[in-house]
């Protein structure tokens, strides 16, 4: 009988003597079997059924890691989008009345079926991605379900938490294809738990797991028309964005594609959340665990292949320790495995295109030839990027300033704290950042003072539903996740919802006329002569003359000349800007007890004179005396309620899942420029700077254009009360010229505006260039004395940003 011999390669003897890993690959029978079930070819998911238009374009879906085909994707345009807003503002209608416990079942049911799925999503979404198949079955999929669960308590919980607040109406959600199913999830879970439907258009190259996911949707039994997918190019983004039935745009992505949506969007009272780009610095200090640094290094950048808005790109060692660390990671390097998407062995898997290839390699190349020593190592052929460090840059070089979206880290040391808080913020975004030290007061300080809206200690990429994700400064505005996450979603229950047509605005033209003020006949026949009164500008903690020396009057409800007021100009402007730069760190430093006391200051002195201001405010609107007296009384009355606030909001502790703890803190926006109404010209004003300043904000104001006197007042009240000067600046003059200086400043964090729509559509698109964050009126009265409309969590939620801090433990525990 003749023996056969069965031989492995590698044998076993070499596998031993390698110690390598053996493939360890994942079925995609399954995964398979549901493209089969549709052909291969997709249609759109709405109305829970799947659509095929007619004389439709197919985008044909290919696995990155290998090339091979998945299946086609119809290519939808405007009449898909109109067909699929349309349903779901029908489906609003029912759904947006249902009890948030029936809501709570929904989302339950939903995540119940994701788990029960979870397999096939997991791998669906690998192949779709290219992402190791690891990834999303231990990352993503995991999260998915987290988020329904967590919001399915929310919409439980709404009527009891967020008492008059209601939903938005239609959202529009725009997702990228870095965590395709993932981002999805943080912006449907909150949008259906506060009563909203939605339409979904995912990113071209990933459609398959959101197609996937809507099935799901119907299966667990979600009514029709709540969640709706609609596939297409690029373009199709923006049309869904400016339908005249979205309510409100949610979107992650670049932030080049953010700025146009927030300039398309601009005055037509759609909300918009942008969740955008990202640079996020990682700062190793000397006296860090170096071991668990490195791995939490290979997390930061190398997670997803680098294509992660928070990836850790940046890294700052300290100096004492920088050669070491380096030479740790190009070690650990070493070891790194690429390879297949279904390979469970793997560290890194293929890059989501070829074109996002080559714009990797081409700032790699960029830096070589800057002559930055790269450090890569050794990939398959195919759509595969190297893992790659590179050392030997300064802090102005293209790669350490610009986000890569690639497994590209740039490596630079530093001295002391505060060069790598000054690199760390050295920024135009703000997105994440890590911070490692076995020293953790050094840890907390430097977490709190990089500019992020999320920092881990000793760790990075760490997110769970309870904890709100967002950033800072161009990595956008609005938070995904957390209770913080449901306010992109709700609305105060009194404002109505009317969308418009983008204004018809010049914004060349927009307030670029400036006039200055001429002789005025009192009408006063010499019968007496009168003290001169001639109000000037406040910033700085001073009263300053206008820089063009130009002023306006203030005529009084009869038409006789009550006073003059200087008439600001851009430098006027930026004087008072510059002014609240450099007051606006040393008040956030204050003690919250400090700004506390200050603000019932203030609120002491002007009851010592409002008879005065009561009677400015009679003359001035032609209000009767009980009238004036009335707004005197609810404008202290608002400055006790901001006073009580100014210790009472700094935060919570976030319960996820980490072991250890996740604080959220409230931090200011920075500078904030404000625009009053002319409707209850002081409380409007002191409804407006009180929640700002109260919350470590410094402003500019620009009171009634027609009736500033009695502001100007508060100055001297300022003055006695304690507070810093640069704190609040007041600018007078013409309302539109300050609004377009203000809403254009760099340095000017955050624009609120309460006076015209064309104002309000302007500073929305003047917005972008920053990403300022803006709250504006549309040219719609607010009822200043009604406690609903003139105070509230609302005025707090725009006067700060969230920073999520996660503290690890594990010293004593392993958990």
């Amino acid at each position: 009988m003749e023996t056969v011999k069965k031989t492995t390669s590698p044998s076993v003897s070499e596998v031993f003597n390698s110690m390598e890993y053996g493939p360890a690959l994942e079925s995609d029978k399954v995964a398979a079997a549901w493209l089969d079930d549709h052909d291969r070819k997709f249609g759109l998911f709405i109305n829970n059924e799947w659509v095929h238009p007619e004389e439709r374009k197919f985008y044909e879906t290919k696995s990155p890691g290998s090339g091979e085909f998945l299946a086609k994707t119809t290519q939808g345009n405007s009449d898909d989008v109109e067909t699929a807003v349309c349903a779901a503002k029908e489906a609003h209608k029912s759904w947006s009345t249902l009890s948030g416990h029936e809501r709570s079942k929904y989302l339950y049911s939903i995540a119940r079926h994701v788990q029960k799925h979870s397999r096939l999503i997991a791998v669906v979404e690998a192949l779709d991605n290219g992402k190791s198949i690891r990834e999303t079955r231990d990352a993503d999929i995991p999260t998915v379900i987290r988020h329904l669960y967590y919001y399915a308590g929310w919409a439980q919980l709404m009527e009891e938490t967020l008492p008059g607040w209601e939903s938005v109406g239609v959202i529009g959600a725009i997702v990228p294809w870095n965590f395709p199913l993932m981002l999805l999830c943080w912006k449907v879970a909150p949008a259906l738990a506060m009563g909203n439907t939605v339409v979904l258009k995912p990113a071209t190259y990933t459609r398959l797991s959101a197609l996937l996911f809507a099935e799901i949707c119907a299966e667990a039994g979600l009514p029709k028309g709540v969640f709706n997918v609609i596939t297409g190019g690029g373009a199709m983004g923006q049309i869904l964005a400016e339908h005249r039935l979205v309510d409100k745009v949610a979107f992650t992505g670049s932030t080049e594609i953010g700025k146009v949506l927030r300039m398309a969007t601009a005055g037509t009272g759609k909300k918009i959340s942008l969740e955008l780009g990202g640079k996020s610095p990682v700062v190793v200090y000397h006296n860090a665990d170096l071991d668990s640094a490195v791995e939490s290094v290979v997390d930061a950048i190398w997670f997803n292949q680098g294509q992660v808005c928070s990836a850790g790109s940046k890294l700052l060692v300290q100096e004492p320790v920088f050669d070491k660390f380096i030479e740790k990671l190009k070690v650990r390097l070493g070891h790194f495995r690429i390879g297949k998407t279904m390979d469970k062995t793997i560290d890194m898997a293929a890059i989501v295109d070829e074109s996002q290839r080559k714009s990797v390699a081409e700032y790699v190349e960029g830096a070589r030839e800057e002559g930055a020593d790269v450090f890569q190592v050794e990939v398959p052929e195919g759509c595969f990027y190297p893992p790659t460090l590179i050392t030997g840059v300064n802090t102005a070089s293209r790669v350490v300033m610009e986000e890569i979206f690639g497994p590209v880290l740039v490596a630079l040391p530093f001295r002391t704290a505060k060069e790598a808080i000054a690199i760390a913020n050295n920024t135009l975004y703000g997105l994440g950042a890590s911070v490692h030290s076995e020293q953790l007061p050094l840890a907390l300080e430097t977490a709190k003072n990089i500019q992020a809206g999320s920092v881990w200690i000793n760790c990075h990429n760490m997110f769970d539903a309870a904890a709100g994700f967002g950033g800072y400064k161009q990595s956008g505005f609005g938070r995904d996740g957390g209770r913080e996450g449901l306010f992109e979603y709700a609305k105060p229950g009194w404002q109505t919802s009317e969308i418009v047509s983008k204004p018809d605005v010049d914004f060349k033209k927009f307030g670029t006329a400036y006039e200055g003020g001429a002789p005025t006949i009192n009408g006063s026949n010499g019968e007496h002569t009168a003290v001169d009164r001639t109000y000037k500008l406040y910033y700085g903690g001073a009263q300053k003359r206008p820089d063009g020396n130009y002023c306006r009057t203030v005529r009084s409800a009869e038409g006789k000349v009550m006073a003059q007021v200087g008439d600001s100009n851009r430098k006027d402007v930026r004087n008072a800007v510059e002014a609240a730069v450099k007051a606006q760190p040393g008040w956030a430093k204050k003690s919250p007890f400090n700004r506390q006391q200050i603000l019932y200051y203030i609120a002491e002195n002007l009851e010592q004179r409002k008879k005065e201001f009561a009677g400015i405010l009679e003359e001035m609107t032609g209000v009767t005396s009980d009238e004036a007296a009335e707004e005197l009384e609810k404008c202290i009355e608002r400055l006790f309620y901001w006073a009580g606030y100014a210790d009472k909001y700094g935060g919570t502790v976030q319960e996820t899942q980490l072991y250890g703890t996740v604080i959220k803190i409230h931090e200011p926006l920075g500078v904030i420029g404000i625009v009053c109404p002319d409707k209850n010209p002081l409380l409007s004003f002191v409804s407006l700077m009180a929640p700002a300043i109260a919350r470590s904000n410094a402003v500019v104001m620009v009171p009634s254009e027609k009736y500033p006197l009695a502001a100007l007042g508060l100055y001297q009240i300022f003055e006695t009360s304690d507070l810093p000067g640069g704190v609040v600046n007041i600018l007078t003059g013409g309302r539109d010229h300050l609004t377009k200086y203000l809403a254009e400043h760099q340095n000017v964090d955050g624009m609120w505006c309460f006076t015209s729509r064309n104002a309000a559509t302007f500073v929305e698109n003047a917005s972008a260039v920053n990403v300022k964050r803006t709250w504006v009126g549309y040219g719609k009265d607010r009822k200043w004395m009604d406690d609903q409309q003139g105070q509230g969590e609302e005025f707090l939620y725009h006067s700060v940003q969230v920073k999520n801090v996660w503290l690890t433990m594990g010293d004593i525990f392993a958990n």
